[in-house]
């Protein structure tokens, strides 16, 4: 990764939504020379994907980050597991109080606390953390 790469990036984080034609003039390269570079990124798994910032309160879900703590030797195990639920949009492994923190959005808290529910009888599971998003401010 070069510095158009990381202003790439930059750019991306900031508005997933913009144009390769605009990245292209911010950056001085052609578009054909910005489309190569997010495929490079795309393949080498750097992007993983581009989603929009949603403002649950306003529409009407549920959603947590949620800490989940896991026996070392079933980290692989758990992770897998955690990828079929399709209320889990985002997941991190983590240095700090849990090994993965992940998003769960839901249509409603019942559906939210289902979800933590079913997290916490994942074999390899020791502790479920979740904090309930109250509003997204940036």
């Amino acid at each position: 990764m070069d510095e158009k790469d990381l202003s790439i990036l930059n750019f991306l984080m900031e508005n997933a939504r913009i144009q390769k034609t605009k990245l292209a003039e911010k950056l001085g390269v052609t578009e054909a020379a910005i489309r190569r570079r997010l495929s490079k990124l795309e393949q080498q798994s750097i992007i993983l994907g581009y989603k929009p910032v949603v403002n649950y309160r306003i529409a009407g879900l549920a959603a947590s980050l949620t800490g989940i703590d896991v026996e070392p030797d079933k980290l692989w195990h758990v992770v897998n597991e955690l990828k079929k639920i399709d209320n889990i949009k985002s997941m991190f492994m983590t240095s700090g109080d849990h090994t993965l923190m992940v998003e769960i959005v839901a249509n409603s808290v019942d559906e939210l606390s289902e979800t933590h529910e079913r997290i916490e009888k994942i074999d390899g599971v020791v502790r479920v953390c979740p904090s309930v998003l109250l509003d997204v401010l940036k």
